[in-house]
C-alpha cells in the first residue's frame, strides 16, 4: 500500500470521524478487475473502530466491477436497503473528488460467514439453516418493495426486460462462434416461455448464497449490489435457486439450505405477492443458461490473450455444469456414461499418456501445493484440476465423440465430421427445429452428461440413471 494512499485515508478519517487518533491498519482483502476491498482499523479516543472500504481501481473509472452502476449508486442502495429493513452494513462515508482516494465508500465492518460452502455445511450454522430460505424470501419481499424515487435512484439504474436479457445473453454466446447445442436449446425454450406482464421493481441481480452474510442468529447482511437493476423481481428468487449456488447440497434447492415452498411463503408474507413454481423455474433456467455462456466467454478471453490466467481455461470447462443444470430442469431423464477406467496403463507405451498426467497431478496436489504460499498453492491445485480434465479427455473423449457423431448423423439425416454436424444442429435450433423433435432431448442429455463426466465428474448435477 502506497504512503500517499494511507496519508490521504488518514486525513479523511481525521476530518470526517470525530475522535480519530491514528490509522492502525489498511489491509487489502481483494482486488478485482475494477474494484478493491480493504479492511480499515483506526484508533479513536474511545478505543478502536473498523470499516470496510470499497473503491474503484485508479484506472477503472466510476463503474462497479461489472460496469453497470457506480459505487456511489451502490452506496445509495445500501442506504435505501437499510431504510427498508434489509440487513446490511451502514454506509459511513462516500468518497469525494477532493479526498484523493478515487471513487468508493466506507461502510461499517460486520462479522459473519459469507463463504457459501461453510454456510451450507458449518456445524456452527446448523441451527439457523432451516429458517434461512424463509428469511431470504422475507428479505426479497422487502427489497422489491423499495421506492427508488424516494431514494433518488429512479433514473440511475438500468432497466432490463426479460426478453432483452435472454437475447443479449444468447448474442454473447453466438459471437463466440462455438457450437454448443444445449445453449441454443435453452435459448429457444426461454424465448417460448417468457414471463407474461411481469412486475417491474428493483432487482438485486446477484442475490445468492455467497453474497449473504450469515451468523447463528440469521442473515446479517445482503452484499454485492453491483448488478442491481430494474426488472422482473422473480429473477432474484430464481437465481437463489440455481444449482451452482447450492455448494454440494443439491437436495435443498434454495442455496443448498432450504426449500422453495419456504422461500415463496416468506416472500408472500412481506410482499403480498404469490409467486408460482413455474415463474421461479424460468429464472432458474435463465441463470444456468447465463452461466453456461459466461464461463465460455471467460475461456475465450483467455484464449485471445486478453486475460492471461491459469484458472480461466478451467472455468471455461465449467460450462458443461450449467448445461447439465438446464438438462435436469428441461429434459431430465436417463443417460449412460463410459465405464470408469481404473487402469491408466492400458496400451503398449511405457508409460502411457494418462499415467504421465496422473504422476504430475499427484505431485502438484500432494507435494507442491502444501509447501507453497496460499495463492500459489491454489494455482497448483488449479493446474492439477486442468491436468485431470486432460487425462479424462484422453480416457473417454474418443468414445464420447464417436457416440455423439452417430447420434447426430441419425438425428439430422446427414453426414460430416463432428464439428460440422454440431454446427448443423445449432443452425437447425436457431431456425425452426421443434424442441420436441424425436431423439433431440435424448441426444442433448447424453452429450452434456458425457462432456460433464470429462470436465467435472463429481459435479452434483451429474446423477447417473439406469439407462
Amino acid at each position: 500500500m502506497s504512503g500517499d494512499f494511507e496519508e490521504a485515508l488518514a486525513a479523511l478519517l481525521a476530518r470526517e470521524f470525530p475522535g480519530f487518533v491514528s490509522l492502525l491498519e489498511c489491509q487489502q482483502l481483494s482486488a478485482g478487475a475494477s474494484q478493491e476491498t480493504y479492511r480499515i482499523r483506526m484508533a479513536t479516543k474511545d478505543g478502536e473502530e473498523q470499516f470496510a472500504l470499497r473503491r474503484c481501481q485508479p484506472t477503472a473509472g466510476g463503474a462497479s466491477s461489472v460496469g453497470r452502476i457506480t459505487l456511489a449508486d451502490e452506496a445509495a442502495l445500501f442506504r435505501a436497503a437499510a431504510g427498508g429493513g434489509i440487513p446490511g452494513p451502514e454506509v459511513r462515508y462516500v468518497l469525494q473528488a477532493g479526498d484523493d482516494l478515487g471513487e468508493g465508500f466506507l461502510m461499517q465492518w460486520l462479522d459473519g460467514e459469507t463463504l457459501g460452502q461453510r454456510i451450507v455445511h458449518s456445524e456452527e450454522l446448523a441451527g439457523v439453516r432451516p429458517g434461512l430460505a424463509r428469511e431470504c424470501g422475507e428479505i426479497l419481499g422487502r427489497l422489491h418493495a423499495l421506492d427508488l424515487e424516494q431514494h433518488g435512484l429512479g433514473d440511475r439504474l438500468p432497466v432490463v426486460e426479460p426478453a432483452q436479457l435472454v437475447q443479449e445473453t444468447w448474442a454473447l454466446y453466438r459471437d463466440l462462434d462455438v457450437p454448443v447445442p444445449m445453449i441454443d436449446y435453452a435459448w429457444r425454450w426461454l424465448n417460448q416461455n417468457l414471463p407474461e406482464n411481469p412486475r417491474c421493481t428493483l432487482v438485486h441481480g446477484d442475490f445468492r448464497n455467497g453474497n449473504l452474510m450469515v451468523t447463528p442468529r440469521g442473515i446479517n447482511a445482503v452484499l454485492d449490489w453491483e448488478l442491481a437493476h430494474v426488472g422482473d423481481p422473480v429473477r432474484d428468487l430464481g437465481w437463489l435457486c440455481v444449482n451452482s449456488w447450492r455448494f454440494g447440497n443439491a437436495t435443498l434447492p434454495v442455496g443448498g439450505f432450504g426449500e422453495i415452498d419456504d422461500l415463496l411463503a416468506g416472500y408472500e408474507s412481506t410482499s403480498g405477492v404469490a409467486v408460482t413454481r413455474p415463474e421461479v423455474t424460468f429464472w432458474q433456467v435463465f441463470g444456468s443458461f447465463w452461466w453456461a455462456m459466461a464461463t465460455l466467454q471467460m475461456a475465450d478471453a483467455w484464449r485471445s490473450g486478453a486475460t492471461p490466467s491459469l484458472e480461466r481455461p478451467v472455468i471455461g470447462r465449467r460450462s458443461s455444469e450449467a448445461q447439465m443444470d438446464c438438462v435436469n430442469l428441461l429434459i431430465p431423464g436417463d443417460y449412460t456414461l463410459p465405464d470408469k477406467r481404473e487402469d491408466l496403463a492400458a496400451g503398449s507405451q511405457l508409460p502411457m499418456p494418462a499415467e504421465l498426467l496422473s504422476g504430475v497431478r499427484s505431485f502438484l496436489r500432494e507435494q507442491a501445493a502444501p509447501q507453497l504460499p496460499p495463492h500459489d498453492s491454489f494455482l497448483a491445485r488449479v493446474a492439477a484440476n486442468s491436468l485431470g480434465i486432460a487425462q479424462r479427455e484422453l480416457l473417454y473423449g474418443a468414445e464420447c465423440a464417436a457416440a455423439e457423431h452417430t447420434r447426430l448423423a441419425a438425428l439430422l439425416g446427414e453426414d460430416g465430421d463432428l464439428d460440422t454436424l454440431r454446427r448443423a444442429l445449432v443452425t437447425a435450433l436457431r431456425d425452426d427445429l421443434p424442441l420436441d423433435t424425436p431423439g433431440l432431448a435424448e441426444h442433448l442429455r447424453q452429450t452434456v452428461a458425457c462432456q460433464l463426466n470429462i470436465d467435472q465428474p463429481r459435479y452434483w448435477g451429474l446423477v447417473q440413471h439406469a439407462g
